[in-house]
């Protein structure tokens, strides 16, 4: 059985944020660059239960943690 794919649209969704192509674009521009020394789910712009999500789904290496990679990555840039 293969691991689900999951897109940065859909981790928006997830999270309950816009998920179309220009609302991430913004929310990257307006929350970029995040600070090297902050954890992506440490972001003062997370809610509680979103932070909590982003946190679990890198420390169990589940089938989101790729995505959130890529979001981490996204708002460094």
């Amino acid at each position: 059985m293969e691991s689900p794919v999951h897109d940065l649209p859909a981790l928006f969704k997830q999270l309950g944020l816009a998920d179309d192509h220009a609302s991430i674009e913004t929310f990257i521009k307006r929350h970029s660059p995040l600070a090297d020394d902050r954890k992506l789910a440490d972001a003062a712009f997370w809610s509680p239960a979103q932070a909590a999500f982003l946190r679990e789904e890198i420390l169990e290496d589940a089938d989101w943690a790729e995505v959130v990679d890529q979001l981490n990555v996204r708002l460094r840039g």
